[in-house]
């Protein structure tokens, strides 16, 4: 078996996302998921004028040894361009290897450790009452964890929020450009305590609950807000501080006892390993599609376990239901999984594009018993939805200066 032809799709059901299809020439195929958000067009030249040509006429059951190839035949590692198109085709080839064995993937990482993936849903809002009415309906549904971000009085558009009401996604509709929101530490630091002990007060603690602060503290500050939150016992906190300096994250671990988690912008082992040897974090959020696959998750996960970090993988909604079955997969599997961040499964369009093996089920994620990963991808319906140029939006603090996002 050798592999004919690679095709890369680019469709808009919603939201941009970037298709990867390995096509055998005994018509066995397997799908990827190598979108990159903000940035689909540079994977897309990637793949196609650096990494097909590499491909054609190999076998695709050696999968580890075209991961390599790409990986370290390129001299340039890393990044998340390079890793999302490496996670593309990794993720298309452990779907070929499971259709030509009839097995679904997680059987092929060495079964299951679970019967089905506990998940997170978001409660988001532009008032605490706003929030908690929606944290009680995500409960009603099942839900056993939820994510709580609120808008900041003062504030207009916070993470999590918009004052408009609308996706950021529908704001450049007219004229595509990277929204601008503003920040402010202290109205932040000041106003997130309340909502989650008033969360606590109106549903106690059954519910597990999740606060993504989105990389917008310093360590110290991020600390702070940490021990603030202790008595509201959260599942972790996520993203509170960026960790280009990982050194950062001791401070943070020093002074707090509230769970950390953080990954969703990370590449390879490398941009984690320093975090999980010293303990500096409880969940690790790397992503399949950003992550450069299944191939490099299994073994981070692998290497997590013996420092007692459990996997709670991206689940945003610019990730493709090829990424979130492949996430399924490892996380069925993973000993040391933790929780998995859940959208939904997406809008009439998007399920149009995309045929998925997952369904909702009382605050679980359950995964049909498909031969791959068992997504569908239908070409005709994908082009009726064109590529549309967009941006994740950027924060400037209230006197101008550029922020984290």
């Amino acid at each position: 078996m050798k592999i004919q032809e690679v095709k890369v799709f680019v469709s808009c059901p919603g939201r941009n996302f970037v298709t990867v299809k390995v096509i055998t020439d005994e018509g066995v195929y397997g799908l990827g998921d190598a979108t990159l958000n903000g940035r689909e067009m540079a994977v897309v030249a990637y793949l196609e004028e650096h990494i097909i040509p590499c491909l054609l006429g190999r076998d695709p059951q050696q999968i580890e040894d075209i991961w390599q190839y790409l990986y370290k035949g390129a001299y340039w590692r890393k990044g998340p361009v390079t890793m999302a198109a490496i996670g593309g085709i990794d993720m298309a080839l452990w779907d070929i290897k499971g259709k030509i064995a009839g097995l679904p993937v997680y059987q092929l990482l060495g079964g299951k450790s679970r019967e089905s993936v506990m998940v997170y849903g978001h409660a988001n809002g532009e008032t605490i009452k706003e929030t908690l009415d929606n944290l009680g309906k995500l409960i009603d549904q099942g839900f056993k964890a939820v994510r709580l971000q609120c808008a900041i009085p003062g504030l207009e558009g916070t993470y999590g929020t918009l004052g408009e009401k609308k996706d950021y996604y529908e704001l450049q509709s007219d004229r595509p450009l990277p929204p601008e929101q503003l920040w402010s530490t202290s109205k932040y630091m000041n106003f997130i305590p309340e909502l989650f002990e008033q969360a606590r007060q109106q549903y106690g603690y059954a519910v597990q609950l999740v606060h993504d602060v989105h990389s917008r503290l310093t360590p110290i500050e991020a600390a702070n807000l940490g021990k603030l939150l202790e008595p509201y016992k959260l599942l972790f906190l996520e993203d509170a501080s960026p960790a280009d300096n990982q050194d950062g994250y001791q401070i943070i671990r020093n002074h707090t006892t509230t769970p950390l988690a953080i990954g969703e912008v990370f590449n390879t082992v490398w941009d984690a390993k320093d975090l999980i040897v010293n303990q500096a974090i409880d969940y690790l959020r790397i992503a399949s599609t950003h992550g450069g696959g299944i191939t490099p998750l299994k073994k981070i996960a692998n290497f997590a376990d013996m420092f007692n970090v459990r996997m709670a993988p991206h689940g945003a909604p610019d990730l493709s239901p090829i990424c979130h079955a492949a996430h399924a997969h490892l996380n069925i599997w993973a000993p040391n999984f933790g929780i998995q961040e859940f959208i939904g499964f997406g809008t009439e369009k998007l399920n149009s594009v995309f045929s998925h093996p997952l369904s909702f089920d009382n605050g679980y994620i359950r995964l049909q018993d498909k031969p791959g990963l068992g997504v569908e991808y239908h070409e005709e319906e994908a082009a009726k939805y064109k590529y549309k140029r967009s941006y994740l939006p950027v924060t400037r603090l209230e006197d101008g200066t550029l922020w984290f996002w």
